[in-house]
């Protein structure tokens, strides 16, 4: 088998909070006037990403996985994950705030509903004027003076608001409650998961009236009522990887390409490239493949080495 960089169908997804920016910016083929999220890379259930290129084309990226785990996912992978895909990759588009929530770690996660906990950061693509991030407690707080704010409907106030630009990053652990704000483009990386605790939905309705489900009880013990050094500070380096994060979950790059970049690994883990700004050109074995903002590729573990030509900021992403 002639192993090559995978691209994905993207999963859509509708939400309350979505616009049109995944199209206008993205060049997503939307579902709606308010599409919140585009799933680049997935394995949740019912939400399986299926190839779009090459001779893998039509087959989900399961399928692919169970016949070729090691070639796909890396040794080092199988080893810790069986032939599960740890990680799951999204755009997300906030014309309007976000809930503000928290994800359950590792332990909690698994006795409660048998998943993952949900570890993830944001790289902020694009922000309107004045739009912001809600991300962990100003001063270390407790269970007693959160309730007290959640009860007033003033827990912003206990709450860092960051205002944010292009370039921003921010990693989140379990347990830290956020919001991504009106305006903000991001690409999230996080765990395989789908588990979110809904905390405060700025007594936002839908059409028929009614609000979203709210998982107060279940958060309780979920939350890191500690300060949390949540924003993350990096120098871009032209034509090379500057590391950004790197936790136990996943290790993210930030690749600032001016002209070309050889990029070489071990064959131990998959990577995903995840294009944030410009065009570029990936060059293997003599074949070209051409990518622009908004396209995320899955480099096979068993591709160690291989050319990125041109202009672009790229998020380079392993275990």
């Amino acid at each position: 088998m002639k192993f090559y960089p995978l691209t994905f169908t993207p999963i859509l997804k509708d939400r309350i909070w979505g616009g049109t920016k995944l199209k206008t910016y993205l060049n997503k083929s939307i579902i709606s006037e308010t599409t919140g999220e585009s799933w680049e890379i997935s394995t949740v259930p019912n939400d399986v990403s299926v190839v779009n290129n090459g001779a893998f084309e039509g087959k989900n990226i399961n399928e692919i996985i169970d016949l070729y785990p090691a070639e796909i996912l890396g040794k080092e992978v199988v080893a810790r994950f069986g032939k599960q895909f740890p990680l799951l990759f999204k755009f997300i588009d906030a014309k309007e705030d976000l809930s503000i929530q928290l994800h359950p770690n590792d332990e909690l996660a698994k006795e409660r509903h048998d998943s993952f906990g949900k570890t993830e950061m944001w790289y902020v693509m694009q922000a309107d004027a004045s739009s912001r991030l809600v991300v962990g407690f100003k001063n270390d707080s407790n269970q007693q003076e959160y309730l007290e704010k959640l009860a007033t409907k003033d827990l912003v106030s206990l709450l860092n608001e960051y205002p944010v630009k292009r370039g921003d990053v921010f990693f989140l652990e379990t347990g830290t409650i956020h919001a991504i704000g009106a305006g903000v483009v991001v690409a999230e990386i996080q765990q395989t998961s789908d588990i979110t605790y809904r905390i405060y939905d700025w007594d936002r309705v839908d059409s028929h009236g009614n609000g979203r489900e709210l998982h107060t009880e279940l958060a309780l013990d979920a939350i890191n009522y500690q300060i949390t050094a949540s924003k993350v500070d990096y120098i871009e380096q032209t034509n090379q990887a500057a590391k950004v994060v790197d936790c136990p979950y996943f290790v993210t790059n930030i690749v600032a390409l001016q002209d070309h970049f050889i990029w070489k690994k071990t064959k131990e883990s998959f990577t995903v490239f995840m294009c944030t700004n410009g065009q570029f050109e990936l060059i293997l074995n003599g074949e070209i493949m051409r990518f622009q903002m908004g396209d995320t590729i899955l480099i096979p573990a068993i591709i160690d080495h291989l050319t990125l030509k041109g202009k672009a900021t790229i998020l380079e992403i392993s275990i």
